[in-house]
């Protein structure tokens, strides 16, 4: 007997309160390439990873990948109500990775993100925003330009923010494909074990606004 409330109360630890909600959190992840899992087999993307990480916590979501290779902020932007369906709970961004390398102008990149943050928010949809850094090849002040854009729309429309999505993959070989870019699967691996904390907070949010 004292073995069974033990284990409840590991339980209940473990898990927290809302978690329990018999309606799964209804969660699409917009993104690119690197959300898409290009490279990689479909299990293996990081919607699908990520899923099974909150699964293993016990929390249940409805995942869904929006991941389009090669979409830049706009193209997110412009496919974004067929991409997020009514119904949706919440919305994981990850754009501006295409925006960056292709030197697009932080100033379109930021217009996008915004128009995507107040659009999903005006249908009452909860968002998390990854953040990305520009790469070093277009200089200092463009770098600057673009890497300040996810803090700031993160303060000013009041969005948790995961700073930047490639965090402890980025540049290191072992973890990326051939091409330098995209993370093999233990690169997903470690992006999923590092944004956690964040889309469990997250999702607890959802689901207390849901009550």
């Amino acid at each position: 007997m004292h073995i069974a409330v033990l284990m409840f109360a590991l339980m209940t630890v473990a898990n927290p309160a809302w978690a329990q909600a018999t309606k799964p959190v209804r969660l699409v992840v917009l993104g690119d390439s690197l959300s898409a899992g290009l490279g990689l087999p479909a299990q293996e993307a990081f919607p699908i990873k990520l899923q099974k990480a909150l699964q293993d916590k016990g929390i249940e979501v409805a995942m869904t990948n929006a991941g389009v290779s090669g979409d830049t902020s706009s193209g997110g932007r412009d496919r974004l109500d067929w991409s997020v369906p009514d119904g949706t709970d919440g919305v994981i961004i990850e754009l501006g990775a295409n925006d960056a390398l292709r030197g697009i102008n932080p100033d379109l990149t930021r217009t996008a993100l915004t128009e995507i943050v107040q659009r999903l928010k005006a249908r009452k949809i909860a968002v998390m925003l990854c953040g990305m850094l520009a790469p070093p090849n277009y200089g200092a002040d463009y770098a600057a330009r673009f890497n300040s854009i996810y803090p700031d729309l993160a303060k000013k429309l009041d969005v948790p923010l995961y700073p930047f999505f490639l965090e402890g993959v980025a540049a290191d070989a072992k973890l990326n494909q051939a091409d330098g870019i995209h993370p093999t699967a233990p690169g997903v691996d470690i992006i999923v074990k590092n944004i956690l904390p964040t889309v469990e907070a997250f999702l607890g949010t959802i689901s207390e606004q849901r009550r």
